[in-house]
Protein backbone atom coordinates (compact mmCIF):
# COMPACT_ATOMS: atom_id res chain seq x y z
CA UNK A 1 0.00 0.00 0.00
CA UNK A 2 1.25 3.34 -1.12
CA UNK A 3 2.15 5.69 1.94
CA UNK A 4 3.97 8.56 0.59
CA UNK A 5 6.25 10.17 -1.64
CA UNK A 6 9.69 10.71 -0.47
CA UNK A 7 12.25 12.24 -2.61
CA UNK A 8 15.36 14.05 -3.15
CA UNK A 9 16.05 16.86 -5.86
CA UNK A 10 18.97 17.80 -7.24
CA UNK A 11 20.53 21.19 -9.05
CA UNK A 12 22.39 20.08 -12.95
CA UNK A 13 25.54 20.57 -10.68
CA UNK A 14 24.58 17.12 -8.39
CA UNK A 15 23.58 19.50 -5.20
CA UNK A 16 20.51 18.54 -2.97
CA UNK A 17 18.06 21.76 -2.91
CA UNK A 18 14.86 20.23 -2.41
CA UNK A 19 13.08 17.34 -0.33
CA UNK A 20 9.59 16.46 -1.90
CA UNK A 21 7.17 14.44 0.65
CA UNK A 22 3.32 14.27 0.97
CA UNK A 23 0.92 16.70 0.49
CA UNK A 24 2.26 16.71 -2.04
CA UNK A 25 5.07 18.88 -0.81
CA UNK A 26 8.71 20.39 -1.37
CA UNK A 27 10.67 21.90 0.92
CA UNK A 28 14.13 23.47 -0.31
CA UNK A 29 17.61 23.85 2.01
CA UNK A 30 16.35 27.52 2.74
CA UNK A 31 13.62 26.32 5.07
CA UNK A 32 10.54 27.42 2.40
CA UNK A 33 8.04 25.13 1.69
CA UNK A 34 5.33 24.52 -1.01
CA UNK A 35 2.46 22.42 -1.45
CA UNK A 36 0.68 21.76 -4.59
CA UNK A 37 -2.37 19.59 -6.01
CA UNK A 38 -2.54 17.64 -9.36
CA UNK A 39 -4.32 19.87 -11.93
CA UNK A 40 -3.10 17.62 -14.78
CA UNK A 41 -1.42 14.27 -15.66
CA UNK A 42 -0.24 11.77 -18.35
CA UNK A 43 1.04 8.74 -18.68
CA UNK A 44 4.89 8.39 -19.02
CA UNK A 45 6.73 7.67 -22.14
CA UNK A 46 8.66 5.05 -20.05
CA UNK A 47 6.44 1.36 -19.40
CA UNK A 48 6.28 0.87 -15.48
CA UNK A 49 6.92 4.66 -14.69
CA UNK A 50 4.49 6.87 -12.45
CA UNK A 51 2.70 9.48 -14.50
CA UNK A 52 3.80 12.89 -15.57
CA UNK A 53 2.06 15.48 -13.47
CA UNK A 54 1.21 19.32 -13.26
CA UNK A 55 0.70 20.58 -9.99
CA UNK A 56 -0.57 23.77 -8.81
CA UNK A 57 0.47 25.83 -5.37
CA UNK A 58 -2.24 26.10 -2.75
CA UNK A 59 -0.33 26.85 0.26
CA UNK A 60 3.31 28.45 0.64
CA UNK A 61 5.80 29.22 4.18
CA UNK A 62 8.55 30.82 4.66
CA UNK A 63 10.55 33.30 2.57
CA UNK A 64 12.49 32.02 0.36
CA UNK A 65 13.37 29.65 -3.22
CA UNK A 66 9.91 27.85 -3.44
CA UNK A 67 7.66 31.03 -1.89
CA UNK A 68 7.05 32.90 -5.84
CA UNK A 69 6.36 29.18 -6.94
CA UNK A 70 3.06 28.93 -8.62
CA UNK A 71 3.45 25.36 -10.59
CA UNK A 72 5.14 22.55 -10.37
CA UNK A 73 5.51 19.75 -13.32
CA UNK A 74 7.12 16.28 -13.18
CA UNK A 75 8.26 15.13 -16.56
CA UNK A 76 10.97 12.36 -18.06
CA UNK A 77 9.87 10.16 -15.41
CA UNK A 78 11.25 6.65 -15.39
CA UNK A 79 10.19 3.85 -12.25
CA UNK A 80 8.65 4.76 -9.46
CA UNK A 81 5.18 2.52 -9.58
CA UNK A 82 4.22 -0.27 -7.00
CA UNK A 83 5.42 -3.70 -7.74
CA UNK A 84 3.42 -6.45 -9.16
CA UNK A 85 3.62 -8.39 -5.72
CA UNK A 86 3.36 -8.02 -2.35
CA UNK A 87 5.71 -7.89 0.19
CA UNK A 88 6.82 -11.15 1.78
CA UNK A 89 7.04 -10.13 5.46
CA UNK A 90 4.54 -8.64 8.31
CA UNK A 91 5.30 -4.91 8.37
CA UNK A 92 8.04 -5.00 5.97
CA UNK A 93 8.24 -1.57 4.20
CA UNK A 94 9.47 -1.15 0.56
CA UNK A 95 10.63 1.29 -1.92
CA UNK A 96 9.68 2.27 -5.82
CA UNK A 97 13.11 4.02 -6.73
CA UNK A 98 12.17 7.03 -9.31
CA UNK A 99 14.01 9.45 -11.49
CA UNK A 100 12.08 12.28 -13.07
CA UNK A 101 12.94 16.00 -14.15
CA UNK A 102 10.46 18.47 -11.57
CA UNK A 103 10.19 22.09 -13.42
CA UNK A 104 9.33 25.44 -11.09
CA UNK A 105 7.20 27.85 -12.47
CA UNK A 106 6.39 31.54 -10.94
Amino acid sequence: MFKNPQATLYDTSGQALIRHSAGPSWEANDGSRIVGHVIAQTPSDTAASVPQLLLETRSTAASGMLSVIRYVQRVNTVGGVMPASPCSTEHEIGSSPYIANYIFYK
